[in-house]
């Protein structure tokens, strides 16, 4: 029992240190953000219906997605029951969803530097509320599903500003989004599942107790290079 306990322990670290190793890595890929070139010749040379290809390139958006999935592992870092963890991230995929259709089919227009600089500071703000920090902050704490919902419309907008960007046919537009965002979903789904995994086996070892304040201060460093790098993509575009 012992011997188990041990190796149980030791993958629970190792699952951990993994977990924030990736987080940390996808944050440091800034330009994985955008929609790459060979999926924008796709979708800009292609016009009329493609359903399948909408729904894998939605997928690649967020297992590829740096911010999203920093920003999701934050909102599930303290989240043990599946029960809990379905209602947060479908809270967040209503708010990503409704503004990235909103967005692309209104042709409302933000500028993305500042979009993403928000959609960074979300994941300041997760780090800094797991860790208690926000009462002393702002000298309250919202309510956590309510800014888990408003964050997700920012995430959603977004994408919306990157998709805008292109010279998007306007022949199956509608069901092309609606496949992108499934994929989205797809995406998502697959993504979680592995972190939950393992964060699970993290969990269970005497380091995770430990580890809070590393993790989230790390989580926290990482939202901050996010929100350096727009403000600075922000203030170049402008000069």
């Amino acid at each position: 029992m012992r011997r188990l306990e041990g190796l149980a322990a030791r993958w629970g670290r190792l699952a951990g240190w993994l977990t924030l190793v990736l987080m940390l890595a996808l944050a440091g890929e800034a330009a994985a953000h955008g929609v790459a070139e060979d999926d924008k010749a796709f979708i800009q040379g292609n016009p009329g219906v493609h359903i399948a290809p909408y729904v894998y390139l939605g997928a690649k958006h967020m297992v590829t997605g740096y911010d999203h999935l920093l920003f999701l592992f934050g909102v599930i870092f303290f989240l043990y029951r599946l029960k809990d963890v379905a209602h947060y991230v479908t809270l967040f995929a209503v708010g990503h969803s409704t503004t990235l259709l909103f967005g692309v089919l209104t042709g409302v227009h933000a500028n993305p530097f500042l979009i993403d600089a928000i959609i960074g500071l979300s994941v300041v703000y997760k780090a800094l509320d797991n860790l208690g920090g926000l009462k002393r902050v702002i000298g309250f704490t919202p309510n956590p599903k309510g800014a888990v919902l408003v964050f997700g419309f920012f995430h959603g907008f977004g994408l919306a500003t990157k998709i805008q960007e292109m010279s998007l046919s306007r022949d199956g537009l509608v069901p092309n989004l609606i496949s992108f965002n499934a994929g989205v979903e797809i995406g998502q789904f697959l993504a979680l599942s592995a972190i939950l995994i393992l964060m699970t086996l993290w969990r269970r070892s005497e380091t995770f107790g430990r580890s809070v304040l590393v993790a989230n201060t790390a989580l926290m460093s990482a939202g901050f290079v996010l929100i350096g790098y727009q403000l600075s993509g922000f203030f170049l575009e402008r000069a």
